[in-house]
């Protein structure tokens, strides 16, 4: 049962602020946001990605392709927690306190 721990299942989060005042800006912006959603991240906030991953093997895998899809200007942050970690976290929307939905569970195949 180890594999469904808790504290080995792990999210991350890809933070950015890309520069969009040119035309060529704006297309690599869009660029690395497509291929983010393409690699199975999903919007939290504008400009801050998540996507759930099975193990830190996984989490290490998509950690490199988006590294490997860095944009030439602006900052990328990228964060690994645990789903521990996720789970503790607390958000407000207008003070008050919101729900924080479960993810749904992945089927793994080999």
């Amino acid at each position: 049962m180890q594999r469904l721990s808790e504290y080995r299942i792990m999210w991350i989060m890809v933070f950015f602020d890309l520069p969009t005042e040119s035309k060529k800006d704006r297309k690599a912006y869009s660029e690395f946001r497509k291929q983010l959603v393409a690699d199975g991240f999903i919007m939290f906030q504008f400009s801050i990605y998540m996507r759930h991953c099975p193990s830190q093997e996984n989490a290490d895998v998509h950690i490199k392709r988006v590294k490997n899809i860095l944009p030439p200007l602006g900052q990328v942050g990228i964060l690994r927690i645990t789903d521990k970690q996720f789970g503790d976290m607390e958000l407000f929307c207008s003070r008050k306190p919101e729900k924080l939905t479960p993810p749904v569970q992945q089927l793994e195949l080999f």
